[in-house]
């Protein structure tokens, strides 16, 4: 089964948040109001380089896919 690249996940224990979820390397939560990262990868020191460079691109496109899907509520 294929999964979307980002979802939109909430969750009642954290009324006020909304984050969206990286389904592909590297996983991780992106927390929409803060654009805090939670990384549900393990990394390797080596690694660190190409995650950083990688990040920026990433999160970019988090937040175009979450201000797509909250026009399409409109």
């Amino acid at each position: 089964m294929d999964l979307p690249k980002f979802l939109i996940a909430d969750s009642s224990a954290l009324e006020d948040l909304i984050f969206i979820v990286h389904t592909e390397y590297p996983r991780f939560f992106l927390n929409v109001a803060t654009d805090e990262i939670h990384w549900m990868e393990e990394f390797q020191k080596e690694d660190r380089e190409e995650l950083e460079s990688q990040t920026a691109l990433l999160v970019e496109q988090a937040l175009e896919f979450y201000d797509k899907e909250m026009e399409s509520l409109d």
